[in-house]
């Protein structure tokens, strides 16, 4: 097994740790994203929510962030890593014929937007609070739309993605952010503050 990633999870941590009253006294615009406005959810969010109504119950609820330990980082690695590896890339059209459908990958395939489902039910399963794990729309390193998991913690913001078997902090990703759900009510979206054209799916397309 190769603990690199995971040394290097723990060695970032620890860093965290030693300068986390700092950072919270002065330095939260970087360790967290800039909310803005509510917005669109993305296409195929709704009609997954009608198919799967437990993975989105609403309401208004208390923001809660993780108290990142450890043992808490070693989950995320374990969970980020065993879903990517589980879980087999294929597109919407290859997967169901159409264009964009969002679903948990129960069969072995999906793309980006099935990883996030998986790793935010396991978590969510295994007692981690549901305000504190983000589906998140972003703008990849290519321009193109992307989805990934954003979990809120109390040392900052870091992300959970299929094209990266390390959990590294938003703003180590190389992506521009674009919108997410709101920690009180998972069916609200707010924007990340681009002045850019919104991405509403991860396929690049606009929100209804």
């Amino acid at each position: 097994m190769d603990f690199r990633g995971q040394a290097k999870g723990l060695a970032m941590i620890a860093v965290l740790l030693s300068i986390g009253a700092k950072a919270h006294a002065g330095d939260e615009r970087v360790l967290y994203a800039s909310l803005g406005d509510t917005t669109r959810a993305p296409i195929g969010w709704v009609e997954f929510c009608a198919e799967n109504p437990g993975e989105c119950q609403g309401g208004q609820s208390e923001p809660r962030d993780i108290v990142l330990s450890q043992a808490a980082w070693r989950d995320l690695l374990k969970v980020n890593r065993w879903v990517n590896e589980t879980v087999k890339p294929m597109t919407d059209m290859e997967h169901w014929g159409v264009i964009e459908k969002w679903s948990l990958p129960t069969d072995g395939y999906g793309d980006c937007e099935d990883y996030v489902l998986l790793k935010r039910k396991m978590l969510v399963d295994a007692g981690w609070p549901r305000q504190a794990l983000l589906i998140t729309v972003v703008r990849d390193k290519k321009g193109e739309g992307h989805a990934v998991l954003t979990v809120k913690t109390d040392k900052g913001e870091f992300i959970l993605d299929n094209q990266n078997e390390n959990v590294v902090a938003w703003t180590e990703t190389g992506y521009r952010f674009v919108k997410r759900q709101s920690q009180s009510d998972p069916n609200v979206w707010v924007s990340l503050g681009d002045g850019r054209p919104a991405v509403a799916t991860a396929s690049a397309r606009d929100g209804r």
